[in-house]
């Protein structure tokens, strides 16, 4: 398919920063738990100790408790605030653009703006530019595709024992309605 055009699905990119963001968060509550007992200490646990979900979700998904921690990690844990907002304004990029131009500048800006706190995910951005923008014009992601691999592979597994290939194929087409 020569006119095919690559794009790269922006929930990997998302994973990208969603990783980095929690990978800091360990690393945050690793060095509050080594430090001496202090007011300090407690204050990073307190606001760290099950902030996970409040953190990695979408802020719009977020129930009443876990807004409740955010507010507190946002009180605590400068870093890790700032990162989160951070997040947010990536995943509003993906939202609010429908054309690669404004979508490149926003990008562009982010990564700007975030080098020092995501420096994998910026690096991820700038190797993968083409790809990621190239999202904004079709909008299209591989959640279809993966869905279909993953049935087939559950299908797969279910059939272990399958004495052909033909009764395979048959599970397959039945699973999604064809005829044969």
């Amino acid at each position: 398919m020569p006119q095919a055009e690559i794009v790269a699905d922006r929930f990997h990119v998302m994973k990208q920063v969603t990783d980095e963001l929690d990978a800091q968060r360990k690393s945050s509550k690793r060095e509050a738990i080594a430090l001496k007992d202090s007011p300090e200490k407690e204050q990073l646990l307190s606001g760290l100790n099950k902030s996970k979900y409040a953190l990695l979700k979408n802020e719009e998904d977020l129930n009443d408790q876990q807004k409740e921690k955010l507010e507190e990690v946002y009180k605590k844990v400068p870093l890790i605030s700032k990162m989160h907002l951070l997040k947010e304004k990536f995943r509003r990029v993906f939202d609010n653009n429908s054309d690669w131009t404004s979508g490149l500048f926003e990008l562009a800006d982010w990564c700007a703006e975030a080098y020092e706190l995501y420096p994998k995910s910026c690096g991820t951005i700038r190797r993968w530019i083409g790809e990621i923008i190239a999202y904004f014009d079709e909008g299209t992601t591989s959640g279809v595709v993966e869905g279909i691999n993953n049935k087939l592979k559950l299908i797969k597994r279910r059939g272990y024992g399958f004495r052909n290939f033909d009764n395979f194929q048959l599970r397959s087409f039945l699973t999604w309605h064809f005829t044969i």
